[in-house]
Order: C-alpha cells, then structure tokens, then sequence
C-alpha cells in the first residue's frame, strides 16, 4: 500500500471545510435521545452580537469543544447548545453609532425604527459568528441554535419575571442606582469599571449662619454643592464638637443647612467635615437617610445640570464645576486645592464616567437567592474549579445587594408591567393584557424599560431547553452537566444562573463550573487594541491552520490561570501537525499487506520483540493517564502528554527503530520475522482517537486515510469524532519492556553525546561496553538497535558487578539502569580528535589566564562594578571546568 491518499505536505484549508460539512451532513453533532444513558450537556456561553469572535472566544469555545467530543466519543449523547446574546446597552450602542454617522439620533426615527435597525445588526452579527464557530470547529447542534430575543427565551424571560413578582422578589422603588448619563440607564454594579483617575481636592469655607466663623470641607465634586444638605462630622472628632447642631450656609445658594455627627465619617480624610449630598452619592445617602435630610438632585439624565443648580442650570457637569470654584474663590471661601487621585466608575459599554444617581427602577431582592445559591455549592452539589474561585463566589454572594434589573434602553426585553391610567394599577402578565386587571380599563401602557441583559442570561441553561414548558429536552437534558466560561463573568453571569435556575425549576442549572482564565500576549500583557496585541481567530488559522490554533490555545494550560499565547506558541503547534502528518505518510508508505500479523479476531498479535512491547505498555499507561486527567478537567496536561508522545516515543523512537526492520526485512529468526507494521498502525490510530478531540480536522483525515489499511472486515465508524475514545487494557503494560526499552534509550542518547563532545564525525564508529543488572539479557537483545541509532560498536554486554569488581572507571557514563564504558575509536580518528582537543584546550587556558590576571588586578577589582566582577569570577570558574573535562578527554584518549 501507499500513501497516495495523503498529500506531500499538509494543507489545512483543503480539508477543514470538507470535514466539517461532511461532520454536518450526517447528523453527528445532534444527540438522539436515550434514556438508558446519562446525557453529557453543555449550554455556550453566548457571543454578543456586537461583532466577531476574538482569541477569548476561541479559547472557550475550544474547550467547550474538546469536553463535548471526548464525552461523544464514550458513547454519551452529548449535547451543545449554541447561541447568541441581544447585548443590550452594547447594541445598542453600536446602533446609535451607525445612526450618529447619518446624523440622526434615535429619538429622530423613533422606538420601531430603531429596533428595527438592531435586529438588522443582530443578525448580521449572528451569521458572521456562526461562519466562525464553523471554522473553529465546534460541533455544537445548529438545530438548537438560541437567541436570547427568540420567542421561547423571551417568554421565559416574562414568566420568570411574573414568578418573582408574584413572591415578592421583585419590585419598583427610588433607589440610588449607577446612571450612564451617555446610554441615559441604570448600571448595575457589574457593568461599572472603575479606573483610577487624576484630579483635585478643592477645600470650601462654609460660613456659620450666625456669622461666626466657617467649617471647611474638602471635595473632588463642587459641582454638586447644589445638592449638599448637611454638613457631616465624626462624633469622636473634638476639632468640630461644638459645630456639630449649628447650621452653616452654602455660599453658591444662600441656602442654609446643618451641621451633624455620624459615624460614617473619617476624620483623617480632607478635613474631617464631609458634605453631604444624598442624591449623588451613596454613602451620604446611608447618612441622609438616618438623619431625615431632604434629597436634592441637581442633574438630568444626560448629565447636564437642572433647575436646582440656579445660575448652572443646562451647563454640563465640568462647565459648572469650573463656575463653582470660580463663585467660591471670588467669595474668598476657596482655602487651596491640591492633586487627589482617587477610583471614578465608569459605564463598561460606552466608557462615560458613571453618576450615582436616585432613581425609580426595578428590582429583584437578591438575598433568599442568594442564599440557596450558596448552600448548593457548600453542599457540593455545584463545584467550582479551580477551587480556590468557591471563596471569592461565597465572598461576593453573602454580600450580594439588590439587584437593579431595569434599563433605560429600547433593545432588550421589554418589562412586562403595564400601568393603568385610570386606576394607577399595575398589571404584570407573560401575555400582553387586553386591559387593566383590576378595572378592566383598556388605557393601560406598558413600562417603557427593558431588562438587564443579565436578567435573561441567568436563564439560559434552562430556557434553551424549553422552559417553562415541560418539554422531552428540559426533562433529559436538564440539569446540564458543565458551564465553561472566564472567570472574569463568575458574578456577572454563573451566580445568576445558579440563583434563576433553582428559583425556576428546583434544580441546578450544572454540576460544574470550569473557569478558564485570560489570553495575554507573549510578554504577559492584556491583549488590547491599543497595545496592538490582539490576534484575530481567521487570521491565526489562515496562516497556521484550525488544529494549530486549538493546540496553542489550550495545550499545558490549567482551569483558571491565564495563558501566554503568540507566534511562538502557534509554530510549535503547526509543527506538530507537521510531525503527525509525516509519521502517518510513512506508515502508509511503508504499509503493504498487515493482514497476516492480526489474529482472526482483528487484534494485534501479541508482540514478541521488546520495542513492540515497549510501545504499546506506553500508549496503554498514556491512554490510563489521559482519561484519568479528563475526569478532572486537566484538558491541557492531557493534550501536553498526547503530544510528548506522539513527538518523543512515538516518532522519534518508535518509528526510527521501526525503519531499521523495514529496511532489513526479515532476518529469518522467529521474534525478528514479525513485522512492526501492525504496531505502528494500531498505535497510530489509537494515538489520533486520543488526539481527536484537541485537534478535530488533522485527525480526522490521517484517521481517515488510515483506518482503510486497518483490519477487514470489522464495523468500522464513519467517521473518528464517533469512534470509541481509548480506553486503558488492565493487562496492557509492560513493565519490564518499558524498563529496558527505555534504558537503551538512554544509552543511545549518552552515545550521541559522547560523539557530539568529542567531536567524532557521524561516519566514525564508536567503541563501548555496556553493563547492566537486571536488565542484562533485555540489554543483549536490543544491542543491534543501539549499534545502529547511535553508530557504536558495542564490544560488549555485561553485568554491572563485574563493573564494579575491577574494571577501569575512566571514561565511564552512569546511567540509572546502565552504565557504558567508551573503548574509543580507531587510532587515525583518535589523532584527529586529538589535536581538535589540544587546540581548544590550548584556547581555553589562554582565555582563563586572561581572566585570571583581569581578577588579580587590584585597580580592576576596587573600581570595576561588583556584578562585572562576579561574572568574571563566573566565566573563571566555568573555563576551569572546561579544561579539566578537555584534559580528561585527552587523558582517556591517550
């Protein structure tokens, strides 16, 4: 046989597409369902559909991935739902972008039209992502493919909206909230980014009403001087105890307001007196609100200024900040400013900087939530890995607040509340009422808000399959099994998920969360446009290939550390895709009929030869590890072993003791008369059913090319992504074998680098004797393989304690199970080593006396910098070692 099949070189975009088609086209990524048999079962974390997938993306849908096809290929229905998410305050964004370049704000074109324009946006977005998961391989079921604004997940979203209401969990109240005054919406906390941010501390007088004297207060926003209604001071601060009942007046307005005392306050701050400004910041909301103190806002929506800030009114914030200082400083009542750098939030979407704000909103009373969230994963009902991401969910879920679930947006999910205009009452229903519940008026409208985009998020695992309908998808396939996602979303997203799904269906929404960390660049930075570090996905694979990138991305990485990824990763990678290439071109080349080495039933001959047994105790201790490290979620230390020994014992050793067979035939001895074809055969194919799910296209087309140089007549799979995945013979190692196999290893490699030291060319034999323990008579056998991987004529193979007894220790190589005694060589290459040895000797105590005088010079020593001294006394100390191991050759060749 040959290796027509297969082309000289490997050429990813001929075969990545066809695979992935041919993958489509008979139906394998979409379970059957099968009671007999527990589903595997993950719901994707959905893209937003504001653009393309990036590296992160990659990064998660690669494991995703990797999870899915190893469990498919166990035999489990597995099931992979992808989709995608409406991204709220970023489409819409994204929306008021486009119609901003026409000069047209959303307002122009009214609520309809603009909706229109972000299903448009969506879909785009949605097409172009699904073409990228394509590409990438993911073989997620596109029969199940999700929106979070199609009807089911929307009517999930209304009823489990209604249900929280109904209990009481959700409600409409004024609190202070995070407002865009850009996207003009509530934040909640999750959606802030605080940065740190360079500014001024500006130190007001504030005059007693009586007249006499001042307090003076420090603050990084005089604008909302308009808004303070008291003065606050530590009780235990003595500087102002007799300020503390007396009223001062706030020189911009004339208004007069009091001073008081509360704990809240820190003394060692500014100077100690705090003004107090209830509607703008939330902890002098916490103060006002135990003291009764009136709230007064002084901003619109959009930031600018309202009627309470009198001569301010309609400027923005900045603008009146400047006219403020200015007022107080021409009242003589601005003591100093000074550079104060202190953490501003801002809106995670558009970058504005966030105004705490009293506002009218919904929301959802997050703590009984909160509380059978956290008992599920205490229990061990949920795990989280890595672990040490359990104590910072329990930190942030005990001290969860109320979630403010309404945003001020026209994309999303409308609230499903409509107010009456007649009785003032509201109605709340999944289906939209045809009037007034209680007065059966039909002038009802419903609340203009839509839901935070997390709101439908947290109900993905469940409405993806049907909820709240009773479906035979939500019965089988629910609870699903893992949620792979950053660890950067464990709040924003997995906490609500967990919370929803128990509140919805009494369930847990997974068994397992699988936190995978960040992609940096090669030198440890954030991947950032504006660092111009980013890689784009279609980029990566049209120069490197799918199967590379997937390998790069993931091999040797851990759950939840973040990953250095770049150029240098991606050839590695290809390189090994080129390896694996060439391996199976020469196990197919050199295959012609194997059919007589497999026993009647289709399995390999038990193997007689010690290499055959030596490769096959390998792969059947890397098939037990591989599995055992899946179970645990070590994707990448999985794929790392895979490669090291496809790479190492497979190629390098195998195949190269393999060819030296094939090259002589058979020698006529019974053990030498079986041909390694059918090892390097089954190990390959074995090898490329491990590989498989890391590196999807590759495997499957040298599986492919393989499998029909395979036993006959056997139910051959239609494909390796529905193969039987590996799995560990309990009488399939070899100790012994591997022993000794892997100690004539060691013996070549010892040989090798002996000649690579001195310098003896590849056409010179070498001479040794090898001595062994227990080993021996396994050494005695492999001594034609060493002879010839190492182009060393063993004189030799005898047992270590005659070694020991009396022979000659010079030039003597200890290994762990073996030790070789070098003979040398024939007497005209021993001269021409010899003299390539006297030279660079001769060099070499030239170089150190050099070094040696430098040291010895006191001039040198006393001015010279300390750390050039030492790296002389180093580079002395490494050229001494250099000429005692130079002399010790010569000696040996002497």
């Amino acid at each position: 046989m040959n290796s027509e099949g297969l082309a000289k070189a490997y050429e990813p975009g001929k075969i990545e597409e066809k695979w992935y088609q041919f993958w489509l086209s008979q139906g394998y990524f979409t379970p059957r369902i099968d009671p007999e048999r527990q589903p595997f079962v993950i719901i994707m974390p959905p893209p937003n559909v504001t653009g393309e997938l990036h590296v992160g993306h990659a990064l998660t849908m690669v494991l995703e991935d990797i999870m899915i096809r190893w469990h498919r290929m166990l035999g489990e229905p597995s099931l992979w739902i992808p989709g995608s998410d409406h991204a709220g305050i970023a489409t819409q964004v994204l929306v008021e972008q486009d119609l901003a370049r026409e000069g047209l704000t959303r307002q122009d074109i009214g609520r309809e039209k603009f909706v229109e324009r972000a299903w448009a946006r969506a879909r785009r977005s949605r097409a172009a992502i699904e073409q990228q998961h394509h590409m990438l391989g993911a073989s997620c079921d596109w029969t199940r493919d999700t929106f979070t604004l199609d009807e089911g997940p929307s009517r999930a979203v209304r009823t489990a909206f209604v249900r929280l209401y109904g209990k009481g969990l959700i409600y409409r109240g004024e609190r202070m909230v995070n407002w865009c005054p850009r996207c003009q919406t509530a934040l909640s906390d999750l959606e802030v980014e605080h940065h740190d941010t360079n500014g001024q501390l500006y130190y007001f007088s504030y005059p007693f009403a009586d007249g006499k004297g001042h307090i003076t207060i420090a603050t990084t926003r005089p604008e909302t001087c308009y808004g303070d209604t008291a003065v606050a001071v530590s009780p235990a601060d003595e500087r102002y105890a007799s300020a503390v009942g007396r009223m001062v007046v706030l020189p911009i307005s004339g208004r007069e307001i009091p001073v008081i005392a509360d704990e809240a306050v820190e003394p060692s701050f500014g100077t100690g007196a705090l003004k107090i400004t209830p509607s703008h910041d939330p902890t002098d909301l916490e103060i006002a609100n135990r003291h009764d103190l009136p709230h007064l806002n002084v901003f619109n929506a959009d930031g600018t200024m309202n009627e309470n800030a009198l001569a301010c009114e309609a400027m923005g914030s900045m603008e009146c900040r400047d006219r403020v200082v200015e007022q107080f400083a021409q009242q003589g009542l601005l003591e100093r400013t000074e550079p104060y750098s202190h953490m501003v939030g801002h809106c995670s979407r558009c970058r504005t900087s966030v105004e705490p704000r009293v506002s009218l909103q919904w929301f959802v009373d997050a703590k009984p939530l909160a509380e059978a969230a956290i008992r599920v994963v205490r229990e061990g009902e949920i795990r989280i890995i890595p672990d040490h991401f359990t104590k910072v969910y329990y930190s942030w879920m005990e001290s969860i607040k109320d979630w403010c679930i309404s945003r001020q947006l026209w994309w999303g999910h409308r609230i499903p509340v409509w107010y009456c205009a007649d009785c003032e009452a509201l109605t709340v229903s999944v289906e939209t009422p045809g009037g007034c519940e209680k007065c059966g008026s039909n002038r009802i409208e419903q609340d203009p808000d839509v839901l935070d985009t997390w709101f439908s998020s947290g109900l993905w695992p469940h409405s993806t399959l049907g909820w709240p309908d009773d479906t035979e998808d939500l019965r089988y396939f629910y609870p699903t099994a893992v949620m792979e996602t950053g660890y950067d979303i464990l709040f924003f997203w997995v906490a609500r998920m967990i919370m929803m799904g128990l509140e919805d269906t009494g369930k847990i929404p997974f068994h397992t969360v699988y936190l995978n960390g960040l992609i940096r660049d090669e030198h440890g930075q954030k991947m950032s446009k504006m660092r111009g570090n980013v890689m784009r996905p279609d980029e990566v694979i049209a120069k490197y290939g799918v199967d590379a990138l997937r390998f790069a991305l993931t091999t040797g990485n851990s759950p939840g550390n973040d990953l250095s990824f770049g150029a240098a990763k991606l050839e590695a990678s290809r390189n090994f895709v080129n390896k694996l290439w060439n391996a199976t071109r020469f196990v197919l080349q050199s295959s012609a009929d194997v059919t007589a080495a497999w026993g009647p039933t289709g399995e390999v001959c038990p193997p007689v030869r010690l290499e055959d047994r030596w490769i096959l105790s390998r792969l059947n201790r890397l098939v037990a590890s591989v599995n055992t490290l899946m179970e645990q979620y070590q994707l990448g230390e999985a794929e790392r072993q895979i490669h090291d020994f496809l790479w190492s014992e497979f190629c390098d050793w195998y195949i190269e003791m393999a060819k030296l067979r094939l090259k002589d035939g058979a020698s006529g001895t019974e053990s030498d008369s079986i041909s390694p074809l059918p090892y390097l055969v089954s190990v390959l194919e074995t090898s490329l059913r491990l590989l498989h799910p890391f590196m999807p296209f590759v495997t499957e087309e040298l599986w492919q090319t393989l499998r029909p140089h395979d036993v006959p007549e056997r139910d051959v799979p239609g494909s390796i992504m529905v193969a039987a995945y590996p799995v560990c013979d309990d009488q399939g190692t070899d100790a012994d074998s591997e022993r000794a196999v892997n100690a004539a290893i060691d013996v070549i490699r010892a040989l090798r680098n002996a000649r690579a030291e001195r310098k003896i060319e590849a056409s010179v034999r070498m001479e040794a004797r090898i001595y062994a323990g227990s080993i021996l008579e396994q050494m005695k056998t492999l001594v034609p393989l060493i002879e010839r991987l190492s182009r060393t004529h063993v004189i030799s193979v005898q047992d270590r304690e005659s070694k020991l007894d009396g022979g000659d220790n010079q030039g003597t190589i200890i290994l762990t199970d073996a030790e070789i005694a070098l003979a040398g060589v024939n007497p005209a290459e021993a001269e021409r080593i010899r003299l390539l040895l006297m030279k660079e000797s001769e060099s070499t105590r030239a170089r150190l006396e050099g070094v040696e005088q430098r040291l010895a010079d006191d001039v040198f020593r006393s001015r010279a910098p300390a750390d050039v001294v030492a790296r002389q006394r180093e580079l002395a100390a490494s050229l001494r070692d250099k000429l005692a191991r130079l002399e010790t050759e010569l000696g040996q060749l002497d």
